[in-house]
């Protein structure tokens, strides 16, 4: 491990740190999330940022107000208007985790009009984030009475949050995590176009 974060003058090289370049004092996050995804891993030359992402992460991620579902299409249509290979080919794999069809998951790179009620709600929403920078009120209203008050706060973070990791995946150009790669590899979404939702 190593005992020093980058220092002005180090280069523009933000690889994800091996296990034996990883900051020491963040010893105790190796094993955890932090570790397993090469995203947190190229944070990991910010080690200060890395620790005070992880109350965030874990709220956006485990408590959100937003069921599973929901959530993966925010960070799916988030991933898509980024143009993040990282982001979508990782939340490809994650939402079929979480019981996402194929179909489901193709019909969030789509029109609005190719998507179920909920999900052309949410997309309308991440859309008038990254186009307008708020969400509208026809839009906002359609959100509190499906989901409720607290997943339209979550919903905005959720965009944020993953709209930061989506800047450090496309400016350091953050290689795919090797495991998500095979599971893609084994099983593309681009053959399950013909899979009904």
């Amino acid at each position: 491990m190593s005992s020093s974060a980058s220092e002005p003058g180090d280069g523009t090289k933000f690889e994800p740190l091996k296990d034996h370049k990883w900051p020491s004092e963040l010893a105790d996050m190796l094993p955890g999330f932090a570790g397993r995804l090469n995203v947190y891993r190229t944070m990991a030359h910010h080690p200060a940022l890395l620790r005070a992402w992880a109350d965030l992460r874990e709220h956006i991620v485990n408590g959100s107000a937003l069921a599973q579902d929901d959530l993966e299409i925010v960070i799916l249509r988030t991933g898509h208007r980024l143009g993040s290979h990282y982001e979508w080919s990782q939340h490809i794999d994650r939402a079929r985790r979480r019981g996402l069809s194929d179909a489901r998951i193709l019909s969030v790179r789509g029109p609005l009009g190719d998507m179920t009620g909920k999900d052309a709600v949410i997309c309308k929403a991440v859309d008038e984030l990254f186009a307008e920078h708020r969400i509208k009120e026809e839009t906002l209203t359609s959100l509190v009475n499906s989901f409720g008050k607290l997943a339209v706060f979550d919903l905005m973070a959720t965009v944020g949050f993953y709209s930061t990791l989506g800047f450090i995946l496309n400016s350091f150009e953050t290689p795919l995590d090797e495991d998500i790669r095979a599971r893609l590899e084994a099983r593309p979404l681009e053959t399950a176009r013909s899979v009904k939702t």
